[in-house]
């Protein structure tokens, strides 16, 4: 009779719970669905960054109209227009696009952006360029 009583009591300490091999079916499924989000969500990244690039050369262009209308010329340099440039993430800083002016004369001006983080992996480094006209447009795509 006692060792009745004792096995109850070890049953009744037992608590219930998972095995190892359901836990690691559920971890296998998990990573299965977040594989197969996670493509889908390359573009809605990429596009989130590109406003980083489009907001950063519509300010530039603003620095460089008040430039120009001061001194009745464009500047290639970020120094003479008063913009100050964010610190890339390579260098310790946030910004994902380094900012350049390709060209600047009287007349006119043109700047991009191209990023230093190949968003999804296929050697396409996205870039972005503005001119005097405002006109903003994609040159490479990622």
């Amino acid at each position: 009779m006692k060792k009745k009583n004792l096995a109850q009591k070890k049953q009744s300490l037992w608590l219930k719970g998972y095995s190892l091999t359901e836990i690691l079916i559920v971890l296998c499924i998990i990573g299965i669905l977040i594989y197969l989000v996670l493509p889908n969500q390359t573009q809605a990244v990429v596009q989130a960054r590109a406003i980083e690039a489009k907001t950063t050369l519509n300010s530039l262009y603003s620095y460089q109209r008040n430039y120009f209308f001061t001194h009745a010329k464009y500047s290639s340099s970020f120094d003479d227009i008063g913009f100050e440039r964010e610190l890339t993430i390579d260098k310790g800083g946030q910004a994902v696009y380094r900012i350049e002016i390709i060209e600047a004369s009287i007349n006119s001006f043109k700047a991009r952006a191209e990023s230093i983080q190949d968003f999804d992996g296929d050697g396409n480094y996205n870039a972005w360029e503005i001119d005097h006209k405002r006109n903003l447009k994609e040159v490479v795509k990622d």
